[in-house]
């Protein structure tokens, strides 16, 4: 049986790591080097990294930070924000990230979904969507979960399967931040779909809420921010609850 991995996620704005609630109510969290530091040697399986307003501003990612959180880690980088080309790929790839996570620009271009894959293969192709309940639907939002799209969400994340992504990030805008566990419903709705690897976003608030997610079975990591970040639960003692719960984890 695979392992599940945990995955501390570092947002980004102005060089530094913020958190919020429902994609809103932004505040500084810490340094993103200190951080990644602190992940590095804290069992952590991969670290997202993600420029949260790269493309709303319309601006390339900041490579300067990304490089220096690069340089401090040896566990996988996915790195997103800004990508819209594939030599936004190469140009993240080169500054040390392992996968590149695509969101807005791929909604944008579905094609450049397949035209990365093709040049630098499918796992490194992360496809990121910012999902929100809307009038019953789980409809897709872009640019930070700013814009509502006209996608629905199960119905994207297949095509992007099909178009060669190797693994998804779900993001729930209605869970982000609010602690009160993953959005099973909508996971399930999506994995129910999809065969590639699932990495679940939004609303971890304590360790009985990775048993549920991977008791679930719909996903194959969970992915979560200041509740590593404040240290209100350590990856280690999370993964050690876990592998206590029969749920194969990276020790």
């Amino acid at each position: 049986m695979l392992t599940k991995r945990i995955i501390p996620c570092l947002d980004i704005r102005d060089g530094m790591v913020v958190k919020g609630v429902n994609f809103s109510g932004i505040r500084t969290v810490a340094s993103p080097i200190d951080l990644a530091r602190f992940y590095n040697r804290s069992l952590a399986d991969e670290l997202v990294f993600y420029d949260i307003t790269a493309s709303a501003e319309g601006r390339a990612l900041f490579t300067d930070v990304l490089k220096s959180v690069a340089s401090e880690i040896f566990i996988p980088l996915t790195v997103g924000g800004g990508i819209n080309a594939v030599s936004d790929f190469e140009r993240v790839l080169n500054c040390g990230a392992d996968k590149v996570s695509v969101n807005s620009g791929a909604l944008a271009s579905p094609e450049l979904i397949g035209e990365a894959a093709k040049k630098y293969g499918s796992q490194c192709v992360v496809l990121s969507m910012d999902v929100k309940r809307v009038d019953g639907v789980f409809r897709v939002f872009s640019k930070g979960g700013r814009e509502m799209t006209d996608k629905e969400a199960v119905a994207w994340a297949v095509e992007g399967q099909e178009r060669g992504a190797g693994e998804l990030v779900i993001n729930s805008i209605d869970t982000d931040g609010m602690k009160g566990g993953f959005d099973l419903e909508m996971l399930s709705a999506i994995s129910s779909r999809v065969r590639i690897p699932i990495i679940a976003s939004g609303g971890a608030g304590c360790r009985e809420d990775f048993r549920t997610l991977f008791r679930a079975g719909c996903a194959d990591a969970g992915l979560a921010a200041s509740i590593f970040h404040y240290e209100e639960l350590l990856i280690p003692d999370l993964k050690h609850y876990l592998a206590a719960e029969g749920i194969p984890v990276r020790l």
